[in-house]
């Protein structure tokens, strides 16, 4: 598999009465191109963490409306294509190229070949269109996911995933997702430079596991809240998105068409709620 950080030298300078400059070893977060193909045609590029990636593939195509079930993916696999050299010469498979299988009757989206297919938010449309298109997709509403959330559960939960972001401790590049239940317990994280693939990585892994719908479960991003993750909640059925930082104003309007409960800011002691206070008893 591909590295998750790589060694890289650094000048750390301290600028004082004087400048002083030293030589040190750093820590970098690997960033490398995935390119996933679906039944051997190329669907998407993304740039990220290696590490994940067959849950990074099922979360994307989850996300994209393409599969709902394992049952819908015969094999995701590393294709041998991705071969290059290393510095001796020896062959070396760059995992940087994965195949996903569709099973017999899961139609495959429609690809414009002169561009790369990326996730719905990112390509070009806005607004309602953009809101009620989301909706005609996802195969699991949430707006009568009756679960009951405990502010002080809420306020929490940042903070339990943040000792799980191992590789940002060493790096300090890296966004990070997490999958909880209502009741605060951590069923999965993931870390990658682009915050989409961490969702995707989580989304993924709860897909293969059968965990979807995620009724009764909390999906919390170290970040804002875009669209775009706001979308991947949605379509996995995810009644509550918990972040960090702020959300944008499309995503809060996605959340409230929806029904799901939208938390920003969230960092000890205090939130906001952008939608969904009913499920707090607020």
């Amino acid at each position: 598999m591909g590295r998750l950080t790589v060694p890289r030298p650094v000048t750390r300078v301290v600028v004082g009465e004087s400048v002083e400059a030293t030589r040190r070893p750093d820590v970098l977060i690997a960033e490398e191109p995935l390119e996933v193909r679906l039944n051997g045609a190329p669907l998407a590029v993304t740039m990220r963490t290696p590490g994940d990636d067959v849950h990074l593939a099922h979360g994307f195509l989850l996300s994209e409306g393409v599969i709902g079930s394992p049952d819908d993916v015969v094999t995701a696999r590393y294709c041998a294509g991705s071969v290059v050299a290393d510095e001796t010469g020896v062959p070396q498979n760059t995992y940087n190229v994965l195949d996903v299988a569709l099973a017999p009757g899961v139609p495959a989206p429609l690809v414009d070949p002169t561009r790369n297919f990326y996730t719905t938010s990112s390509c070009g449309v806005c607004g309602k269109a953009s809101i009620e298109a989301i909706e005609q997709q996802t195969r699991w509403p949430v707006a009568d996911d009756a679960v009951r959330l405990d502010p002080a559960v809420m306020v929490g939960m940042p903070e339990a995933l943040r000792e799980h972001q191992r590789a940002f401790d060493r790096t300090g590049g890296l966004h990070a997702a997490g999958l909880f239940t209502h009741d605060g317990q951590l069923l999965r994280s993931a870390e990658d430079v682009g915050r989409h693939n961490a969702v995707d990585k989580v989304l993924g892994w709860a897909l293969l596991q059968g965990l979807l719908p995620a009724r009764g479960h909390v999906l919390v991003v170290s970040g804002r809240a875009s669209f775009e993750l706001t979308q991947k909640t949605l379509m996995a059925g995810v009644p509550a998105l918990v972040a960090v930082s702020a959300p944008s104003s499309l995503a809060v309007e996605m959340a409230a068409a929806a029904g799901m409960t939208l938390l920003g800011f969230v960092r000890a002691p205090r939130f906001n709620v952008y939608t969904g206070a009913e499920r707090l008893g607020l």
